[in-house]
């Protein structure tokens, strides 16, 4: 193929045009501002209220440790091991499925909380990592919990509330508890294989009609043919479809940097049980993040191979099931009920925003239904706005929305920077992994309410933590996994 694409004329016409648009770009005063960030070095927060909080509480902490003469009594101890048990929630946090899995999921958070705050006790010599999205995840969670605590029925949003509040904080002691390249290689491996694993579960659902159904998830009128949406051990179709975003491209990077047909074969495979069980979701909304993050991997990995998409998607044309192909030609239909009805949703969401765009109505299925239902359109009842951006400002307002999306634009611009002066391709390759996973999982979150599943939303925290890890990766020592 390489072979025939070099000797083609059109081919290296684009190719020329492609690299030609490329030194353009990367030359432009802008891209160089968004990849030269300054400032950004670890004693840019020093002078934050949020470091100077933190080091009262751990001066005391410090103090009534020695006092206590606990050092004994930890000597050799496993909770020590700090990166185990962050990495334990984040690992089993999909198989997760029964007795209240988001509670299982805080408890194991909680036990990697105690084991951090342990470490930096017990060592006074060891700090906080710094990363640049760390202030502002710290920001968010305090917008968010100030939205918890106004919310309009605090009986029902406190317990989701702190429950995210916890989460969103779980990505500082995670990018905190990764201190050796292996550690994290490590934990991607697992976070990948775990994927396959409930992937595979979820085909062998699909085979066998294991679990349960709901009639909304799917228009029989429009789809006849389809009988069963895969939800996995997620619950839902749509969120395992935005669980697979987020690791599908983990693997991909895994597979294009392994060193030996061994481990090739088994990315591969791992790759191709996820995807496969992405289309069984039939979540259109997931299959448009998942094209999106292909395309983000492709330009970030060789910008000449989106002269490729065009027949790409040719050739998937006719690869695909006619299923899947109407199914995802339908995106965009308002006479799905589907579409109709996230469009009301949207409607009856943007109303109620007008009054309460400033604060919002705080966080959980009660506060929602408590107001919503005073602006609905067509009477269309819902738990959620269906939209996560929405969502945000339904739960603590316009400046929660505000933080986030600054957030983001900080974890872009971090990647991108690291992309280019990193000089490993393993490194990279995650980088951008990490970059188009978030980039498909928010393209699917403009259709769904991505953080309503809270191991989801965990999941999503965790991401944003590796994604800052893989940044850092070439300047981690190769180390232990237990240190």
């Amino acid at each position: 193929m390489k072979q025939i694409l070099d000797g083609s004329c059109l081919w290296r016409l684009l190719s020329v045009l492609c690299l030609w648009c490329g030194r353009q770009w990367r030359s432009s005063r802008v891209v160089q501002w968004f990849l030269h960030p300054a400032g950004w070095v670890p004693g840019a927060s020093e002078n934050s209220v949020f470091f100077r909080l933190w080091s009262l509480v751990r001066g005391g902490l410090c103090r009534l440790y020695k006092a206590l003469h606990l050092d004994r009594l930890f000597s050799g101890s496993v909770f020590l091991h700090t990166w185990f048990w962050c990495a334990l929630p984040v690992v089993l946090a999909p198989v997760l499925c029964k007795f209240s899995p988001s509670i299982l999921v805080l408890g194991l958070a909680l036990v990697g909380y105690a084991s951090l705050l342990l470490a930096l006790v017990r060592d006074k010599n060891r700090t906080l990592a710094w990363a640049p999205t760390n202030r502002y995840i710290l920001l968010y969670a305090a917008v968010y919990l100030a939205g918890t605590l106004f919310s309009v029925n605090l009986k029902t949003s406190l317990l989701p509330g702190v429950l995210s509040v916890a989460f969103i904080l779980f990505a500082v002691a995670l990018y905190n508890a990764i201190t050796t390249r292996r550690q994290l290689d490590t934990l991607l491996a697992l976070v990948v294989t775990v994927g396959a694993l409930v992937s595979f579960y979820g085909i062998l659902q699909y085979l066998f009609g294991w679990g349960y159904q709901s009639a909304a998830w799917v228009d029989s009128d429009m789809f006849s043919s389809i009988r069963f949406r895969v939800p996995a051990t997620m619950g839902n179709p749509n969120m395992m479809g935005q669980y697979l975003l987020l690791v599908i491209p983990v693997g991909g990077a895994k597979l294009l940097s392994a060193k030996d047909w061994p481990r090739r074969l088994y990315y591969l495979a791992c790759c191709g049980v996820m995807c496969v069980c992405m289309i069984l979701t039939f979540s259109r909304g997931a299959w448009l993040g998942l094209l999106f993050a292909g395309a983000v991997f492709a330009v970030l990995w060789h910008p000449q191979l989106i002269l490729l998409a065009p027949f790409a998607l040719v050739g998937l044309y006719f690869v695909l099931p006619e299923t899947v192909i109407s199914r995802f030609t339908s995106i965009g239909n308002l006479t799905d009920n589907s579409t109709s009805y996230r469009v009301y949703i949207w409607m009856g969401t943007l109303a109620m925003l007008k009054d309460y765009w400033l604060c919002g109505i705080g966080p959980g299925d009660g506060a929602f239904n408590m107001v919503y239902p005073a602006y609905s359109y067509n009477g269309i009842v819902a738990p959620h706005a269906h939209n996560l951006f929405l969502q945000i400002v339904c739960d603590a307002g316009i400046a929660a929305l505000g933080v986030f999306l600054l957030l983001l634009f900080v974890y872009f611009r971090m990647l991108c920077s690291a992309m280019s002066r990193e000089k490993d391709p393993a490194s990279r390759l995650l980088q951008i992994a990490f970059t188009a996973g978030v980039c498909g999982f928010l393209v699917q979150a403009m259709t769904d309410y991505s953080f309503y599943n809270y191991r989801v939303m965990f999941l999503f925290w965790a991401v944003l933590a590796l994604g800052a890890a893989s940044a850092r990766r070439t300047s981690l020592p190769e180390g232990r996994l237990f240190v």
